[in-house]
């Protein structure tokens, strides 16, 4: 089963991170991703723009779009991983993994992955 290990943190800490020192995390961060690729296991992996280039838009009738995202949080949405798992343990691994390389402070969401196309229930 696909699981998606959302990367959360706060923008304004990893923002000011130096060249290196990102540079150091993303080396760390490659070499859980390597071993995961190596296995068969890893599937998209993205690292988003910041927040300021994002927009909302609120649902409903007459939908509003806003800039920014919705929720003004401490912690912002970075990125993701799709990773093929057995279980939610097994993911939940993967992303003590992908902690423990990443070195700063934030969170790890993990999600099983439901896909929705032509003729599907959702699986």
């Amino acid at each position: 089963m696909l699981y998606a290990i959302l990367c959360y943190d706060s923008e304004a800490a990893v923002g000011a991170w130096t060249k290196e020192e990102d540079a150091a995390v993303m080396a760390r961060l490659e070499v859980v991703q390597a071993k995961l690729r190596e296995q068969g296991r890893l599937g998209p992996v993205a690292r988003l723009a910041p927040t300021t280039k994002a927009s909302t838009l609120r649902k409903g009738r007459d939908a509003t779009v806003m800039d920014g995202p919705f929720a003004e949080t401490k912690e912002q949405l970075l990125g993701f991983y799709l990773v093929d798992c057995a279980s939610q343990e097994e993911a939940l691994e993967v992303a003590r993994e992908l902690g423990l390389a990443s070195g700063s402070d934030g969170a790890y969401e993990v999600r099983p992955v439901a896909f929705f196309g032509p003729g599907s229930a959702g699986t």
